[in-house]
């Protein structure tokens, strides 16, 4: 089924293109009042300003010729000229007993004809642990490659690429500081010797100016794929990797080394680009360096801003490589879109990176390339959060501690289960709500990392919807219900009682709902929308007796309940967050 939203919309913009005498779009939002109108009809107004027509007999005139009769009754005109939609309860029935039958899509048709999307996100750092400053990207870029898929109902039309650091100067330092300061053999070295050896090369270059002339030989070496740069190499990156999908597990991520695609992938790809840009005219020489102009972009004293992509001693930059990744993507991965989570202090060079990508013609017909910023974790100081000494807070310290958390909640709420049932709690709590408190954010607004307020059983947190499914649950094995025989009977679902209609269409609403978050590729959309309906649903609960109702209301109560827990299943499953049974 199209979400109704999309349904609206296309027979509203029917009539208006022919009133028009040409195509023109409208516009349909979700009215805020279900009370008044379920949706509102909006650009009447401009298409009256172009036609010279008073905006309130143009929106009759709309209506005369809107054929909604199945689905709604009849339109009513507010205001200027907005046409309000209210939908049928016959129809709403239909269409939920359709949802009712599908475990799978809660009746949500995929979306046809759409073509691959990359999405690059997490991008950690070979030799250094992942650190806070990894969360965001990692678990909003997860969740929106796990809508986008659900979207477009193809797992093979999105790839994850994780594009991680294991190349350039940096790795050539690590390299010659495993081979001379590591007190390990590099067979037996963890993370933590690994991250060790990095700082100490770090102080190194800042303290002895010397050994920029040691690093730039070692990276030379590496680049050559010399004995034993390259092995050392393979091994640091073997163990650094081994160390973040550990991570990702925990954290309920999607990623593995399959997805894996770092700078040093595109090492070989490099000259192509300069070659590219050359021959495309963009190239420009600037002390030596290869730079590009563009329109646009200037510095703070109002002189043209390059973007340097290859220095005057012959090296490359991240520029470089990801305008190399963009062509990789595009041409090789056969991409219609690609997607970037990064922070947001990096959109200027995300924005010229892909006018640059757009100007030398690798960018054909409606290929997009969509950066998705956000802002930063802080601290309850509204400082970037990090620890008393100044450091980055480790991820994986960041997710134990949420975990150990979690079980004084589980502890105190439900001192009986076992303690294996309150173990699989406290990760599926602890983490989610870590995971939900950062989705639930705007995503360019910072946010304060706030455990009381993440753990909280109240308000828009993970705890509180994972309550709301297990609340659901709760009915099912109070009234020992059959689920299966519920859903045979789907048919004989009736909605009467002002609440039980509302929580249907909220209900109804998530392939609208799953339809924004894929364009506009803003998760907080969906957390507010499992969030309202939770709400919804509480709602109904306290107003709809559920197990002392007749048995035919009681049945049909008890389809909204199940098809409550499916979509608030579906949903926190989408932003990788686990349900749990009881709580």
């Amino acid at each position: 089924m199209k979400p109704i939203i999309e349904i609206l919309e296309e027979k509203v913009a029917a009539v208006m293109s022919e009133l028009a005498g040409e195509k023109v779009p409208a516009i349909v939002k979700t009215s805020q009042n279900v009370k008044f109108g379920d949706y509102q009809a909006n650009g009447v107004m401009s298409l009256a300003k172009k036609l010279r027509k008073n905006p309130r007999e143009l929106a009759s005139e709309v209506v005369a010729k809107l054929d909604l009769a199945d689905m709604c009754a009849a339109p009513e005109i507010a205001g200027p000229g907005f046409i309000n939609l209210r939908l049928k309860n016959d129809w709403l029935t239909a269409r939920l007993v359709d949802a009712l039958g599908d475990d799978a899509r809660l009746g949500v048709d995929p979306v046809e004809q759409v073509g691959i999307t990359v999405i690059d996100y997490s991008a950690p750092n070979v030799a250094k642990q992942m650190h806070v400053g990894h969360l965001r990207s990692t678990i909003i870029g997860d969740t929106i490659s796990r809508v986008l898929e659900f979207y477009i109902g193809d797992p093979d039309k999105v790839i994850r690429q994780n594009h991680i650091g294991d190349w350039g100067l940096q790795m050539g330092m690590v390299v010659w500081a495993m081979q001379n300061v590591m007190e390990v053999d590099a067979s037996e070295m963890t993370l933590a010797d690994l991250e060790d050896v990095y700082r100490k090369s770090n102080i190194l270059m800042k303290d002895d100016p010397g050994h920029g002339d040691i690093f730039r030989n070692s990276t030379l070496k590496l680049q050559n794929h010399e004995e034993p740069e390259i092995s050392l190499w393979q091994n640091a990156r073997k163990v650094s990797l081994d160390a973040c999908i550990e991570i990702y597990k925990q954290l309920n991520v999607l990623l593995d080394n399959d997805n894996v695609r770092g700078e040093s992938f595109y090492t070989d790809k490099l000259p192509g680009v300069i070659e590219s840009l050359e021959t495309a005219g963009m190239l420009k020489e600037s002390d030596g360096a290869k730079v590009v102009f563009m329109d646009g972009y200037k510095k703070p004293d109002g002189e043209p801003l390059p973007m340097i992509v290859q220095k005057s001693d012959g090296a490359f930059l991240y520029a470089t490589t990801d305008l190399a990744a963009i062509r990789f993507r595009l041409d090789q991965l056969k991409a219609d879109r690609v997607v970037y989570v990064t922070d947001a202090r990096q959109k200027l060079h995300f924005d010229m990176v892909f006018n640059c990508a757009k100007q030398a013609g690798w960018v054909q017909g409606d290929a997009r390339l969509d950066h998705v910023p956000f802002g930063t974790v802080l601290g309850n100081d509204n400082k970037p959060f990090k620890t008393r000494s100044g450091e980055n807070i480790k991820l994986k310290e960041l997710l134990d501690e949420a975990q150990i958390r979690a079980m004084a909640v589980v502890e105190a709420k439900s001192p009986d289960l076992s303690d294996q049932q309150k173990q699989e709690i406290a990760a599926a709590v602890g983490i989610g709500a870590v995971k939900y408190a950062d989705l639930s954010n705007n995503l360019t607004s910072d946010y304060v990392f706030d455990w009381d307020k993440m753990l909280a059983m109240e308000g828009n947190t993970a705890p509180y919807m994972q309550y709301a499914y297990a609340r659901v649950q709760s009915i099912f094995r109070k009234g020992e219900i059959d689920t299966e025989q519920l859903i045979a009977d789907a048919g004989n679902l009736q909605l009467n009682e002002e609440m039980e209609i509302a929580l249907a269409k909220q209900l109804l609403r998530f392939g609208e709902i799953i339809a924004s978050v894929a364009s506009e590729l803003r998760p907080h959309i969906l957390t507010g929308y499992l969030f309202d309906l939770a709400q919804a649903f509480s709602s109904f609960y306290s107003n709809c007796p559920v197990l002392k109702a007749d048995t035919s209301v009681k049945e049909s109560r008890l389809m909204l309940c199940y098809q409550t827990a499916k979509t608030i299943k579906k949903g926190l499953g989408l932003l990788g967050i686990d349900t749990i049974e009881q709580m």
